[in-house]
């Protein structure tokens, strides 16, 4: 039967486009990422993304959702997370003020991910994330 399964474990959560839905997907990436050196960071990652989604796209209206997918290997975490579109213009980073409080998600993701891809149309996006652990760091805390 081994030979059926993947060699990346894939999960996957649709959340309703309401706020607090953004505490269930922290909590559900933590509880699948336990005692990953990437859990932090992919935490913080699917705050923001599902955030964003929820912000400035459809998936933050009445009926909206969006879809968290999480697909791990030993030191490898892919984060994807796709909205309902509603959006004309593709995710991208932005300079925010000082003062501002809003603007500096996609900029923190980007710092943390090794790489960042973002696909589809203003009818749907998916931006995924992915970390990678050092090889020392398998055993360690940090991502």
């Amino acid at each position: 039967m081994d030979e059926y399964m993947s060699a990346p474990r894939v999960w996957g959560l649709m959340c309703p486009g309401f706020r607090e839905e953004i505490t269930r997907a922290r909590r559900w990436t933590r509880d699948i990422l336990s005692g990953h050196p990437c859990a932090d960071d992919a935490e913080l990652i699917v705050s923001e993304l599902g955030s964003n989604a929820l912000t400035h796209t459809a998936s933050g209206t009445a009926y909206g959702t969006f879809q968290l997918t999480l697909s791990l290997s030993p030191r490898t975490v892919a984060i994807s997370v796709t909205d309902e579109g509603g959006h004309p213009e593709e995710p991208g980073r932005r300079e925010a003020g000082p003062d501002d409080t809003h603007g500096r998600g996609l900029t923190i993701v980007m710092a943390l991910a090794r790489r960042l891809d973002i696909t589809g149309s203003q009818h749907g996006r998916t931006i995924t994330a992915q970390l990678v652990a050092a090889p020392e760091q398998t055993g360690g805390t940090t991502c």
